[in-house]
C-alpha cells in the first residue's frame, strides 16, 4: 500500500512540474556549413576593403545545441584562406563559441567569443536570418561584426557576409 501511494505521489509531482511533458523537439543538435566573405575592416583610423591587394575568404562550420525556441549554444570553427601576391594559404583558424538568442521569424542574435590561431582574440556579434526553411535543411544569411585585439596590432572592427546551410 505504501509503495503504490509513493509511486502515485511521485507521478503526480512529475506531471505537476512538467517533467513528463517536455517538448520532444528539445534539446536538439544541428550542424551547418557556410562561406564568409569579409567586406571591410576599420583599424588604426583607416578603412580597408577585402578586395584590394589582399583577399580573404573563410569557411565556417559548426554544431548548435538548441535548448529551446529562444536559446542555444553554438560551437564554430572557421578556417580562413588569405591570398596575397598570388600566394594562397590558410591564414588562421578561428575558434568561435557563442550563445544563440533565437527570435520569431527565423531571426537569431549570436554573441560569440573569438580565438584566432594567428594570435588575435575578441568577440563577434552576429545577426542571423533563416531565408528558406526546409524539412531537412535551411538556407541562412548572417552579418558578423568581428572585434579583435592582441598580437601587437591595433584593435579592429570588421564586417562581412556569411551564407550557409544548416541541417
Amino acid at each position: 500500500m505504501f509503495k503504490s501511494f509513493t509511486t502515485t505521489l511521485l507521478l503526480l509531482l512529475i506531471l505537476k512540474h512538467g517533467y513528463a511533458q517536455q517538448s520532444p523537439n528539445y534539446p536538439k543538435v544541428t550542424g551547418y556549413f557556410s562561406v564568409l566573405q569579409p567586406l571591410t575592416t576599420y583599424t588604426d583610423g583607416n578603412f580597408a576593403s577585402n578586395f584590394g591587394n589582399v583577399y580573404v575568404i573563410a569557411f565556417p562550420f559548426g554544431v548548435n545545441l538548441i535548448k529551446s525556441d529562444s536559446f542555444g549554444i553554438s560551437f564554430e570553427v572557421a578556417p580562413a584562406i588569405r591570398t596575397e601576391k598570388n600566394i594562397s594559404k590558410v591564414n588562421s583558424v578561428l575558434f568561435h563559441p557563442g550563445a544563440m538568442f533565437r527570435f520569431k521569424h527565423g531571426f537569431t542574435f549570436i554573441g560569440r567569443m573569438a580565438f584566432e590561431t594567428g594570435g588575435r582574440f575578441g568577440f563577434t556579434p552576429v545577426l542571423n536570418q533563416v531565408l528558406k526553411k526546409g524539412k531537412d535543411a535551411s538556407l541562412f544569411v548572417s552579418v558578423p561584426f568581428p572585434v579583435r585585439f592582441g598580437n601587437d596590432l591595433p584593435a579592429s572592427v570588421s564586417t562581412g557576409l556569411q551564407i550557409g546551410v544548416s541541417f
